[in-house]
């Protein structure tokens, strides 16, 4: 909302200093944007007079001017057709910084005359596009030369840009603005004009009709007009269009400006028709399938159903609130026009505006609801200032329908002021304050009942009073209370699984991995590659195509968006995500997972080539490495985890495993994708993944935060190489959990370091599992006997468990 200080002050009777201003507008919740002061940019150019002005010697275009700008006369180069001695101009120094061609002046020698300045064209000062020659002031500018040409032409009018929030529609007016600094205690509101009083001279001659169904006849429920004849359109005075120009407006004529003048100052839209372009009645109605018009910014828009639409017996003259027609505009032919002055509903309105794509004034006053009852001041304004301004004879007033009903009542305790805010105010100061604000105050205090005005929209309920009651006093008012706190330290606030995701972020980044975030709707040949598309997850009113189904895995994302990075020619990715998968439409089917996938060579040792070495391609191991490392870090000790083949048809049943916790809690799987299921997708091979189910891992023992002892011993470990001949299809995770077993207390590490396949020297169907065993002592250091019979015991549980025995 833009107004300058002037126009602020036709509405307020204050003599407070345009910082009070500002300062008191920012405390009542209308946050000053910016204040433009005309003066800073026109402060070096001032009024001038051409004492002579002569043809230049060396060029026919130019002229010589002898210029008396009050203090001096200065010889001036000239290229305007209009400069003539005697005349007044403006004159800018050398130095000044000229706006409207983007340059500082500086002494300069044209043709081989030197010029001292300039004297200015109103598009160099940026007061309009003209251009054709210099200003030329009327003789009244005589007594001012040498004085500021802000000043001896009234430009020194600050303009003032504020923010408005959407619930406050009564602030897109100068005197809504006014009325609430006059609350504020800044000065007094001045006695409202109501524009023309009289009953007018003759009938209306144009019909005005509402054409609406009971079920929609909210979309315009009051419509006012009034025709006034002979008038003479033209230019608008000169104060209308400084103040127009003021707020970015461009003057187009008399009648035209008149509207945009009382939407700014009243929050009043209007719209003014050429009456002698009407063809019978002019009515409201809804839009029909196929109309079109085409409206004042030459765009041509078809309307539907559901607009309001202002028409006549030909068609469509206008979306109603929205926009007017360019056919039945005003131009300076005019001599005949028909004032409309309508309430038209704010949803429709805005409904209307977001189809067609138009932003106007009038929309943006309409959509957040003006005073309903403001139809007949409105029609009376513009009347008086189209009388004053062109002339002619006014019809009398004529309406169609009733303004919705203004003026509901809410009971108001004035205790709640304080309850509620903290601040102990007196009830005559409350109910002095929402009087100055237009609020009618009924009853003895404390319980009084308040009447809204129908231009507070927002206002319903009586916490809405003592936000208004509070807002004028001062927000600075309100006491600092800290927060109550049970005691000095905070206690924690995340979840186990919280703290598990967070984890898992800084793991996986740890291992080189970025972070993705992508969208819980994949499309449904995805999900049902995945294992989902089950119709309980298919969404009901989807975006698009591509997010019709809830995402079973996080993997097709993941793959997804390594195919993106591929085609970017990023094909080294390592990526992950976590994120909320689903099963089903239970509330247990909505499962906590962290994924992730590596291509190409994004291993995690480095990706890419190298002269030392040649980058390897990803592989299972990878995967498995993340996957472990993973639940290491969230507090899992993979040693009592066993690794099943059990695999999704997405994995390579080769080349995967699923991570389990006994037989039945499957926590997570990784491996090489599925070559067919990377062909689907368009994903270049190699790439392996992972994916951890957070919610399926067991809940930590230890409730504390302290960490566990370290436990270190200083006596020498012992290390014994063991090789076991099993059958193939025997897993060696079966073999390590059997020795790790023997002795927990004394073995500490197991691992496989060799595996051998013979029929000659082992037999058919069998392999050597080579594994080397870690004894570390406690108490004292192990003797020849102690070792063999742990040996003994390894080989024992190996046999029992697997049916292997030592290879020979």
């Amino acid at each position: 909302m833009k107004f300058t200080l002037s126009w602020l002050k036709d509405h307020l009777q204050t003599e407070a200093s345009l910082d009070d201003i500002r300062a008191t507008l920012d405390l009542i919740g209308l946050e000053v944007e910016e204040i433009v002061d005309p003066t800073e940019k026109l402060a070096s150019f001032s009024v001038a007079r051409v004492l002579e002005c002569e043809k230049h010697p060396n060029a026919d275009k130019l002229k010589v001017c002898k210029v008396d700008t009050g203090t001096d006369t200065v010889q001036v180069v000239c290229g305007a057709p209009n400069a003539k001695a005697g005349m007044l101009g403006v004159f800018a120094p050398p130095g000044s910084y000229i706006p409207g061609s983007d340059l500082t002046l500086s002494k300069a020698s044209i043709r081989g005359v030197e010029s001292s300045g300039m004297l200015c064209s109103e598009r160099e000062l940026q007061l309009s596009d003209e251009h054709e020659g210099i200003i030329e002031l009327p003789k009244k500018y005589a007594a001012s030369v040498g004085e500021p040409y802000a000043e001896a032409a009234g430009l020194d009018d600050p303009m003032i840009h504020i923010a408005i929030t959407p619930n406050r529609p009564d602030c897109l007016g100068v005197r809504g603005v006014a009325r609430d600094l006059a609350a504020a205690g800044l000065g007094k509101l001045k006695r409202a004009d109501r524009g023309y009083d009289g009953e007018g001279e003759f009938d209306c001659p144009i019909d005005i009709l509402l054409e609406f169904d009971p079920e929609h006849a909210d979309a315009c429920p009051v419509f006012t007009g009034r025709v006034i004849r002979g008038v003479k359109n033209g230019p608008s005075p000169d104060w209308l269009q400084k103040r127009l120009r003021a707020i970015g407006l461009r003057p187009i004529n008399a009648l035209v400006d008149v509207t945009n003048y009382i939407s700014y100052d009243r929050a009043r839209p209007l719209h003014v028709y050429d009456a002698d372009k009407l063809r019978g009645a002019i009515r409201a109605r809804l839009g029909k399938e196929g109309e079109t018009f085409l409206a004042l910014d030459d765009a041509e828009y078809e309307v539907d159903e559901s607009m309001c639409v202002i028409a006549d017996d030909r068609g469509v003259l206008g979306l109603g609130g929205v926009i007017g027609g360019a056919e039945t505009g005003c131009t300076e032919e005019t001599t005949n026009v028909f004032i409309e002055s309508a309430y038209f509903d704010p949803v429709r309105t805005a409904m209307t505006g977001r189809k067609t794509g138009v932003q106007s004034d009038a929309r943006y006053r309409f959509e957040r609801g003006i005073d309903p009852t403001s139809h007949t001041v409105g029609a009376n304004l513009a009347t008086a200032m189209i009388l004053k301004f062109c002339g002619g004879s006014p019809s009398k007033l004529e309406q169609a329908g009733a303004a919705p009903p203004t003026g509901h009542m809410v009971s108001f305790d004035t205790r709640q002021v304080k309850r509620l805010t903290g601040v102990d105010l007196k009830p005559a100061q409350i109910t002095k304050t929402l009087t100055k604000l237009g609020f009618k105050i009924t009853g003895r205090e404390p319980s009084l009942q308040v009447k809204v005005p129908g231009w507070r929209p927002d206002v319903g309920a009586s916490a809405d009073l003592v936000e208004e009651v509070i807002r004028i006093t001062g927000v600075d008012q309100v006491p600092r209370a800290p927060l109550p706190r049970s005691s000095g330290v905070a206690k924690p606030v995340l979840t186990p699984t919280q703290r598990r995701m967070s984890r898992a972020r800084r793991l996986l980044a740890a291992r080189g991995m970025a972070e993705a975030v992508n969208w819980a709707f994949i499309p449904k040949a995805q999900a049902e590659l995945f294992g989902g598309g089950q119709r309980e997850l298919e969404l009901a009113n989807p975006i698009s195509t591509d997010m019709s189904d809830m995402r079973p895995s996080l993997l097709p994302g993941l793959l997804t968006a390594a195919r993106s990075n591929a085609n970017r020619g990023f094909r080294d990715a390592a990526l992950f995500e976590v994120g909320n998968i689903y099963q089903g439409d239970k509330p247990d089917d909505q499962i906590m997972a962290v994924a992730g996938v590596r291509t190409g060579t994004a291993r995690l040792q480095g990706a890419g080539r190298h002269w030392d070495e040649t980058g390897a391609a990803v592989s299972w191991i990878d995967a498995k490495a993340d996957a472990l490392a993973l639940l290491e870090a969230l507090g899992l000790s993979t040693a009592t985890v066993k690794l099943s083949r059990e695999v999704p048809d997405w994995f390579h049943p080769g080349q995967s495993a699923a991570i389990q916790l006994g037989p039945k809690n499957r926590l997570g799987v990784f491996g090489v994708v599925h070559p067919a299921v990377a062909q689907q997708l368009d994903v270049a091979l190699p790439v392996v993944a992972f994916e951890i189910y957070l919610d399926a891992l067991p809940k930590p023992k230890r409730k504390g935060t302290q960490r566990p002892a370290l436990e270190l011993s200083d006596l020498q470990a012992v290390t014994r190489d063991f090789a076991f001949v099993v059958d193939q299809d025997v897993a060696a995770g079966d073999v390590l959990t059997a020795v790790r077993g023997a002795d927990k207390k004394l073995i500490t590490e197991a691992s496989v370091f060799d595996v051998f396949e013979s029929e000659e020297a082992l037999g058919k169907g069998k392999k050597s599992l080579a594994v080397e065993v870690t004894l570390q002592p406690r108490e004292k250091t192990l003797t020849d006997d102690q070792i063999d019979a742990v040996a003994k015991r390894i080989i024992q549980a190996v046999q029992k468990a697997t049916g292997g025995v030592i290879r020979k």
